[in-house]
């Protein structure tokens, strides 16, 4: 039996979160048509265009690597964006759906930030300097992202859900 590395598991999340980010990239345009907040919608577009650009570097840390750019079936980002499918359904018309939204959108980005952040860590302890590169500036992203969504949240989306209520 070959002998599990470090390498070995950072390619094995690598593909956990290339799968992730395509799935996001899927859920984002069903998110941003079912925003009600223009400001949100349009955070949900700016996000997409964003996680396509991370899935090219993704598929450029393959490269790096020697391996075909391959996602495998990652239950957690399965089950985080089906609770943000849920939220969509159940809340559809309701004063609170954006609240709910931005809930579910920053799950994804938490989830996104272990996965990016314990890859940089990895890279940078393998000597991948280029791997690290690619993987801080979206590791970056994913933070911005999530702070925006939070000051979008704390600003007005979850006053007008309250105050609709």
């Amino acid at each position: 039996m070959k002998t599990k590395t470090l390498e070995t598991l950072f390619h094995e999340t690598l593909k956990d979160i290339y799968y992730a980010e395509r799935k996001i990239l899927r859920a984002l345009p069903k998110m941003a048509r079912g925003a009600q907040s223009a400001d949100l919608k349009a955070a949900f577009e700016q996000h997409e265009q964003e996680t396509q650009v991370q899935v090219e570097r993704l598929q450029q840390v393959f490269e790096l690597l020697g391996k075909p750019a391959r996602g495998k079936t990652c239950p957690a980002i399965d089950g985080i964006l089906e609770e943000g499918e849920e939220t969509l359904e159940s809340f559809a018309g309701s004063p609170a759906l954006d609240a709910g939204l931005i809930a579910a959108a920053q799950a994804v980005e938490h989830y996104e930030m272990a996965r990016y952040g314990t890859l940089c860590g990895w890279a940078r302890l393998l000597g991948m300097k280029d791997a690290e590169k690619l993987l801080t500036a979206t590791l970056r992203e994913e933070g911005a992202t999530d702070a925006a969504l939070t000051q979008l949240a704390d600003g007005s989306v979850n006053r007008a859900a309250l105050e609709a209520a």
